[in-house]
């Protein structure tokens, strides 16, 4: 295994590009660049929602597909069987997704929002829709393990097609009717919740596979990491500030019209991402993970499938529902909130034993785990000075 000092995240931002060290202001810009668009453009929200792919407009689409593809071409996957192995952290992201986190959401749900039955019903959507696209981007920023991040999205994936409507019967009709509560039906579609997984996960992870086996295999590891990586990572920062601009401008009227609702479902998000990230930590470090792992089942299990449960909702209840709105507002609570516990992560980095914190790779390189900052850090050395 490599030994080398570690660093000083203090000086990290002096190693960064413009665009990297700003990040979070250009996120903060993104939304309410979108927010003010879909306000005082006339039309603008009618022609983004005009195409769609499944359920979700295109243009957000295409800004997810290009911010997946980048970190998944990123992912050595000659060692996801050492992932997989992991059976301490499999089961614990299993126990986190999609049994703690659907029932943290509905009891933050039932007791901050008791009088709103319409929010209340678009939180639990949210909770039950585990995230399986923006997570990468996060994880990478804070330095988590790749390959693990890969292997777990995967993994709620074919769990989100196979629960989700079970998990929904029993958090908004099951549940509550035992407990005495109000009910609410949800009908959804499996097949319609496998073909969002299948495009937003299996075309950029497909996509991303391909590009790392035939570019080592016509050029070399050598030339596909220093190279060609460098050249199409800037595409997933580029891709995830136009999808924030563009959902942001979709339910900009929505958001600006309804302030005193926004902030009453703002604040279960708040306490449910907060929860669910630390809950993540605590419980990777407890069992031995190391940084870099640990970080992953934070992350994955702090984020939501957005783009799910606002399809999920404007297709059971309209796009002008209580519930829209609670899905909408997730990613405007979500975004924020997961950029700054990336620099939570990072300064928790350092207070992480030195010995907890790299993996050996299997072609020996002792590269630590997750070496990538960011999604369009300028080149694989820099992510590894960054995250190093």
């Amino acid at each position: 295994m490599l030994n080398r000092p570690d660093v000083d995240e203090a000086a990290v931002p002096h190693r960064l590009s413009f665009v990297d060290r700003f990040l979070p202001l250009w996120i903060g810009a993104a939304m309410i660049a979108g927010v003010l668009l879909g306000r005082f453009v006339p039309g603008l929200q009618r022609v983004l929602d005009a195409v769609r792919v499944g359920d979700v407009s295109l243009p957000i689409a295409l800004g997810l597909l290009l911010m997946m593809y980048p970190v998944l071409a990123k992912v050595r996957y000659d060692r996801l069987d050492t992932v997989a192995r992991d059976r301490r952290m499999m089961v614990s992201s299993l126990v986190l997704n999609w049994v703690i986190g659907p029932a943290l959401m509905f009891a933050l749900a039932w007791l901050l929002l008791p009088d709103l039955p319409e929010y209340r019903t678009g939180l639990i959507i949210v909770g039950l829709a585990r995230c399986i696209a923006m997570v990468v981007i996060w994880n990478d920023l804070a330095c988590g393990d790749r390959e693990a991040a890969a292997v777990l999205v995967a993994l709620n994936s074919v769990f989100q097609v196979i629960a989700f409507g079970v998990l929904g019967w029993f958090y908004l009709e099951a549940l509550p009717d035992w407990l005495g509560l109000d009910t609410t039906t949800l009908d959804v579609s499996v097949w319609g919740i496998a073909k969002s997984v299948l495009i937003f996960l299996g075309i950029p992870l497909l996509a991303g596979y391909l590009s790392r086996r035939l570019g080592e295999k016509a050029r070399g590891r050598h030339w596909y990491e220093g190279e060609f990586l460098p050249k199409v990572g800037p595409i997933a920062l580029y891709g995830l500030l136009f999808t924030i601009v563009v959902l942001f401008a979709l339910q900009g009227e929505t958001i600006t019209s309804r302030p005193l609702d926004v902030a009453r479902i703002a604040l279960p998000l708040l306490a449910y991402f907060a929860i669910m990230w630390a809950g993540g930590y605590g419980l990777g470090k407890a069992i031995g993970l190391n940084y870099a792992r640990t970080t992953t089942l934070a992350f994955t299990a702090a984020g939501n499938n957005f783009e799910l449960a606002i399809a999920v909702a404007i297709g059971v209840f309209g796009v002008t529902s209580g519930q829209a709105l609670a899905g909408v507002v997730g990613p405007l609570i979500e975004v924020p909130v997961l950029v700054a516990l990336v620099y939570v992560s990072l300064w928790l980095r350092k207070r992480w034993p030195r010995a907890a914190q790299a993996l050996s790779f299997p072609d020996g390189t002792g590269r630590v785990a997750g070496a990538s900052s960011a999604a369009a850090a300028p080149s694989d050395a820099s992510n590894r000075k960054v995250c190093g």
